[in-house]
């Protein structure tokens, strides 16, 4: 296991301050630079740049999505990137899979659970780290994504990452990681986010090691915040929480590799310099993180218990109005306080795919099995639901206020079938005796108004 000591990055404050909040998707536009005056005022190319920089513009969207949604960023940076990118060549990255990504002898129809990925000696970066259990839709024509568990015991040097395909959605589980991109750097630990853009080169240190986590890979439109329509104006994710960082650059010239994911496919290059050398950069496109302990819950006041859609962090939407590519929903410690209400989730089949994590804690619908770093995977249309002895627990307790400790799991839902991979069936730790937890479910029937 190793980690590098040395901070090897100028950092200087941002315009206005550390720490600018930002919304996905909301267009805001942030500025910033790690050398006075290095960030052009009244117009993004000038003929000469200060420093000498070189004027680069990276787009998330199309120039002509509408101006809400149109992100980019302009960057100052001391080589423009078609330095960073050389002669490439294929590699494989055996673990990490794109959809379709079908197999013909896994079977992904079925409720599924998996322990933790155990830790291991083997040195293992981010990129070489990742354990895709799922693939959804279709790379290629960028709907759907994949997930994926992350085990890391060795942090990047001179190695570099973007993927083409996709922006990805960081979960952390155990451990801190630090992310050194293009624009600034990021420091993730467990109840935290981090969403790394599209096309944003960077490489991942542990700060303290080693580190597990997860991963939503999107291949759709951006995640965004979701409409809270007459939840109105406050709680669940506020923008103001999330936090963009502050310009950082690189100027040092060592050899290194830069490994791009395009199409599903791995590409490497050897340059001769850092690719993070960004002094200075304006605009909306750019990473960011997210304390998951901000997140504000609503519910049911009185009766009946709310869907999971009111616990919805992000979304990443699809061209067809409230039906989601991904939604990122989670549930946290929280009161529960409605009367005479069946209280976990109740039994449901549905048209999401809905993959869980969790990140630490119990969860209240599997109070056993679903240990801190597991995965359960329940498929669009097959029926999933609380245990025995969550059923009954909740069926006859105390109809008190009740507040739910030590708890934070998450869900990646999407509305596409997620298929297993061959890693998923035959290599990770499957709970080959999880749909056992309903075998106990009696009948109570008895063709009596008010069974006792």
């Amino acid at each position: 296991m190793t980690n590098s000591s040395e901070n090897r990055m100028t950092i200087a404050p941002s315009i206005p301050g550390p720490h600018v909040g930002y919304a996905p998707g909301f267009g805001n536009d942030f500025e910033t630079e790690a050398l006075e005056d290095a960030l052009p005022q009244g117009q993004n190319s000038p003929q000469k740049c200060a420093y000498g920089l070189y004027a680069e513009q990276l787009s998330g969207t199309p120039f002509t999505a509408p101006r809400g949604h149109n992100e980019r960023t302009w960057c100052y940076r001391i080589r423009p990137s078609v330095k960073h990118i050389g002669k490439s060549k294929k590699i494989d990255l055996p673990y990490w899979k794109s959809a379709p990504n079908v197999i013909d002898d896994v079977i992904s129809l079925g409720q599924y659970r998996w322990d933790p990925i155990p830790h291991t000696d083997a040195e293992l970066t981010f990129v070489t780290g990742m354990r895709t259990f799922t693939t959804a839709g279709d790379v290629n024509i960028q709907e759907g994504m994949a997930t994926h568990a992350y085990l890391v015991t060795k942090s990047m040097v001179d190695d570099y990452f973007y993927s083409a395909d996709s922006e990805l959605l960081v979960v952390p589980q155990e451990g801190r990681l630090r992310f050194y991109t293009e624009l600034g750097i990021i420091d993730i630990e467990p109840q935290e986010i981090a969403i790394i853009p599209r096309g944003l080169v960077y490489r991942v240190e542990l700060i303290d090691g080693p580190a597990r986590g997860f991963v939503c890979e999107n291949y759709g439109q951006k995640f965004d915040l979701p409409g809270r329509g007459p939840i109105g104006a406050n709680c669940l994710a506020n923008p103001r929480d999330f936090k963009t960082p502050v310009a950082a650059f690189e100027d040092r010239e060592v050899p290194s590799t830069i490994t791009v994911k395009w199409c599903g496919q791995f590409h490497v290059s050897n340059i001769e310099q850092s690719p993070l050398d960004v002094v200075a950069w304006h605009g909306n496109y750019a990473p960011c993180k997210y304390d998951l302990r901000t997140f504000s819950p609503v519910g049911a006041i009185l009766f009946d218990h709310p869907d999971p859609s009111i616990f919805t962090v992000l979304t990443a939407p699809t061209h067809t109005e409230g039906t989601a590519n991904i939604d990122f929903v989670l549930f946290r410690d929280r009161w529960l306080v409605a009367e005479n209400t069946f209280r976990p989730p109740w039994y449901h089949k549905n048209i999401m795919s809905e993959l869980m994590g969790n990140i630490h804690g119990i969860y209240d619908a599997k109070p056993k099995g679903f240990v801190p770093g597991g995965i359960s995977l329940h498929n669009m249309m097959l029926p999933h639901g609380p245990d025995k002895n969550a059923f009954e627990g909740a069926s006859n307790e105390p109809m008190v206020p009740n507040f739910l400790a030590n708890t934070m799991s998450f869900m990646f839902e999407t509305r596409f079938p997620q298929h297993l991979t061959e890693f998923a069936a035959n290599e990770a730790p499957l709970q080959d005796d999880y749909v056992d937890c309903w075998k106990d479910m009696v009948k109570h029937f008895n063709g009596k108004k008010n069974p006792s």
